[in-house]
């Protein structure tokens, strides 16, 4: 795991840095958003027990650089209650750690050349690394597998008939939120930004609202991205 500040801006979330974790034989990959590095412990206890839930199993080794965020009382208490064996890079030797190194450039470059593209403001940063990291976890083949990222975790194929154009014009169907009078508009335009991760929706920026809301109820338009 590794953690990477990829942006002076803050993102619509109010976070800062992104915390990336890989898993070493699935490349399975995780990005966690926090607005500070003292955030670090809690996200990453979270996500321990989400995994030992979702797959009845125990992480046995994590490996990280010596980051005042990995390196301290709270996660040396976390790692001996749980029998997690934490291996340390050599000082300055990023190399050591260079799956999730290679992930992070990835994810970044990936991030902001969609973000230039689309013209967006940087303050979308996070969903974009967001998006970045779901579509890769789909699409992309470890060689000597042959298998995607998601296919090696999960133990399935991935779908990827629902992958839309990241930052295209979206219309978000108004299912009685508002008040609506006769002759109002039935849906919002929106910008498409992500994907739910907690269930079968989108995540998109709602340009009326200026709120980022998650749907089932859109309609795309990949034919044309939002300026």
């Amino acid at each position: 795991m590794d953690l990477f500040r990829p942006s002076r801006t803050m993102s619509l979330g109010g976070n800062y840095y992104g915390l990336v974790i890989v898993d070493d034989y699935s490349r399975f990959t995780w990005t966690f958003f926090i607005a500070t590095k003292d955030e670090t412990y809690h996200a990453f206890k979270r996500f321990v027990k989400v995994i030992q839930n979702g797959k009845d199993c125990n992480i046995s080794s994590i490996k990280s650089n010596h980051g005042g965020e990995f390196q301290n009382e709270k996660f040396d208490r976390f790692y001996s209650k749980l029998g997690i064996n934490h291996n340390f890079l050599a000082p300055r030797t990023p190399q050591q750690n260079g799956v999730v190194e290679r992930k992070n450039w990835s994810l970044e470059e990936l991030a902001r050349t969609m973000l230039n593209e689309t013209e967006l403001p940087k303050y979308f940063w996070a969903d974009v690394v967001s998006t970045t990291c779901y579509v890769l976890n789909r699409v992309l083949t470890r060689p000597m597998l042959k298998k995607t990222p998601y296919e090696l975790f999960k133990g399935r194929k991935p779908s990827v008939s629902h992958l839309k154009v990241f930052g295209c014009k979206c219309f978000i169907l108004n299912n009685g939120k508002d008040n609506l009078g006769k002759f109002d508009s039935k849906s919002d335009e929106g910008i498409f930004l992500s994907y739910s991760l907690h269930g079968h929706a989108y995540r998109t920026f709602n340009k009326r609202t200026k709120l980022v809301e998650e749907s089932m109820h859109i309609t795309f338009d990949e034919t044309k991205q939002n300026m």
